[in-house]
């Protein structure tokens, strides 16, 4: 498979989607002689058409408007500086306001604010995760999917319009400082945390996205669910962004697809890293991890963890299936707001989700129907609550969250066949 480790690099509060690889496929491959109409063809070339999941919802082929370079350099300002809202290897991420009738740009303030991402001119990558992004989000319409209004293919230029998504990505709540969108400033690392309620909605709609996805007519393996990917809107509805590196999953009857290793590392599948095949449910066990990070408030790979807690998933697991031991793992922020016995529920489905035979684990759906009755558990004090920091104190002990919570992006490293950096700007966000 030829994988090979980079090492990501800073990204700013607001990240887009891009990716680390291109997931073009043979029916829609990558070529600098293309025209926009042909991306348009390629788009509704690429199958899938309508279909529909077991909770009722449709995917439909969204309607995109071509927009002219013009006007995005007027929605944007020129794509000033101060309008950036993050950078990633392959582009950087405006914040630029248009009409919400007509698309045409507006002043400040005024209309509809949007993300333009404007992807390096002089990248082949570029090209090639711009265009995945139109295969997948321009077929594909879901509540817990981000919205693409739209692209931009002119001047040898490529860029893509997003729904605003105001609270940017789970990744910044859960790690680092979080951002205010009207000031346009950073709010000290002390900023409110998620609460338990608010986790576990981000959480099932997350994974009522993945679902969505699994079991659409021609079947999406994501690729790629890390907590970077998973954007709020302002009531922190979960979205799924950045398609770069999504597959069709197998067809005839097969069990999976096999391709090259890519990804993050920490969240791959351990089956897809080591031979290269693909399942549906490599993206179940994407989501466990993700899970894990949310009741930790750890990052899944962390080289300033003391040794031992580099890999989160190989640190808490045996902490998992133990109330008692999973109370010293969870969030300390959460500041013992949450039922334990739902806490214990979570970690139950974090395990089956991490099962090393992809068989083993639930299918999304079951995913969903399992956070939704630990969703239904009330929340109340814990038990002993007034020993809350010296439970903390006893947190301590492990050497674990003076790491997990520090302002600073750190590295991780990503799998990638031609040694590409991992860290993209990702969609969507302030």
């Amino acid at each position: 498979m030829g994988n090979c480790l980079a090492m990501g690099t800073p990204v700013n509060h607001y990240q887009a989607p891009t990716t680390t690889a291109a997931a073009a496929s043979p029916e829609f491959s990558a070529s600098r002689n293309n025209s926009s109409d042909d991306v348009v063809e390629s788009v509704s070339n690429s199958g899938g058409g309508h279909s529909t999941t077991t909770s009722g919802e449709t995917a439909g082929r969204p309607s995109l408007k071509i927009f002219k370079l013009a006007d995005l350099k007027s929605a944007t300002r020129n794509f000033r500086p101060d309008t950036v809202l993050g950078e990633g290897g392959f582009g950087t991420v405006y914040k630029g306001w248009i009409d919400e009738r007509t698309f045409a740009p507006s002043k400040v303030a005024v209309g509809m604010p949007v993300a333009v991402k404007r992807s390096n001119s002089d990248s082949n990558q570029g090209l090639e995760e711009w265009q995945a992004e139109v295969k997948f989000l321009g077929k594909f319409s879901h509540p817990n999917l981000v919205k693409l209004l739209g692209y931009c293919w002119e001047e040898n230029q490529f860029l893509l319009v997003y729904e605003y998504m105001q609270k940017g990505s789970l990744e910044s709540h859960l790690f680092r400082s979080t951002y205010n969108e009207h000031q346009m400033k950073t709010l000290p690392q002390n900023a409110d945390p998620l609460p338990w309620e608010i986790r576990l909605k981000i959480a099932t709609g997350a994974a009522e996205g993945l679902a969505f996805l699994h079991s659409s007519e021609k079947s999406v393996i994501y690729r790629d669910f890390k907590a970077s990917n998973i954007l709020l809107d302002k009531e922190y509805n979960a979205k799924l962004s950045d398609f770069g590196l999504a597959k069709f999953g197998p067809v005839n009857g097969k069990s999976h697809v096999t391709t090259r290793v890519m990804g993050t590392h920490g969240y791959a599948a351990p089956e897809y890293v080591a031979t290269g095949h693909l399942y549906v449910k490599s993206d179940v066990y994407g989501f466990g991890v993700v899970l894990l990070e949310m009741l930790t408030g750890l990052r899944a790979m962390d080289t300033n963890r003391p040794s031992g807690e580099y890999k989160l998933v190989d640190w808490a697991k045996p902490s998992l299936s133990n109330k008692r031991k999973l109370r010293k793992i969870m969030d300390p922020r959460l500041d013992l707001e949450y039922p334990l016995n739902a806490a214990m529920q979570a970690a139950e489905l974090i395990l089956q989700c991490l099962e090393v035979d992809p068989k083993s684990r639930p299918s999304m759906e079951e995913v969903v129907e399992t956070l939704r009755k630990v969703a239904e558990i009330k929340v109340k004090p814990i038990e002993g609550k007034e020993g809350k920091s010296g439970g903390r104190d006893r947190r301590g002990s492990h050497g674990s969250h003076s790491y997990g919570h520090s302002p600073r992006d750190h590295h991780r490293p990503r799998y990638g066949g031609n040694g590409i950096n991992g860290s993209r700007a990702h969609s969507a966000g302030r």
